[in-house]
């Protein structure tokens, strides 16, 4: 059993190999965004071993609003699915149930599709609003216009007033 001594021996003597240089190496080339998680090593080794590493998402985050219409409809999809089942089941089994479930089951299969396709209308707006699209059209272009004289002036009335305050400094009031 491993006691809490024992543990932070271990992490000490790893700690040691590595700044003498020891080690497996890998703390000098871990990524930036890497995380290092040690976990204490058998008795009386003096080595730790590794139980995960985090690596960097790959694709970028879907946008909040594309994510809320695809959890929407992967939700309704599955409840589709479901409805689907119990109604095959139920007209296997000749139950009363068979006939409700299949007609609501072709009204969920309506709503699934409004859902999928909600996702990608949803996609599609935030890409032409967001500036991903680039076409003439696009709002985004439109918007970084705006933005960008907005930002000019405020650095052009920025400078104007660094310009007042250079002329002003160093003088005594007139009163």
């Amino acid at each position: 059993m491993n006691t809490k001594s024992d543990t932070e021996t271990a992490a000490k003597a790893g700690r040691k190999a590595q700044g003498r240089g020891g080690g497996d190496g890998r703390a000098a080339t871990r990524a930036p965004g890497e995380v290092e998680v040690e976990l204490p090593a058998p008795r009386g080794t003096g080595l730790s071993r590794r139980l995960w590493v985090e690596e960097p998402a790959i694709r970028r985050r879907m946008p909040d609003p594309v994510r809320t219409a695809a959890v929407r409809a992967v939700i309704i999809a599955a409840l589709t699915l479901m409805q689907a089942m119990v109604a095959f089941f139920s007209t296997l089994a000749g139950s009363w149930l068979a006939f409700p479930m299949v007609l609501s089951s072709v009204a969920s299969t309506v709503v699934a599709t409004w859902g999928v396709l909600d996702v990608w209308v949803t996609r599609q707006v935030w890409n032409q609003r967001h500036g991903v699209v680039s076409v003439p059209s696009s709002t985004a272009r439109q918007l970084r216009r705006e933005r960008r004289r907005a930002r000019r002036t405020a650095r052009a009335a920025e400078r104007d007033g660094a310009r007042i305050r250079r002329r002003g400094a160093g003088r005594l009031s007139e009163a």
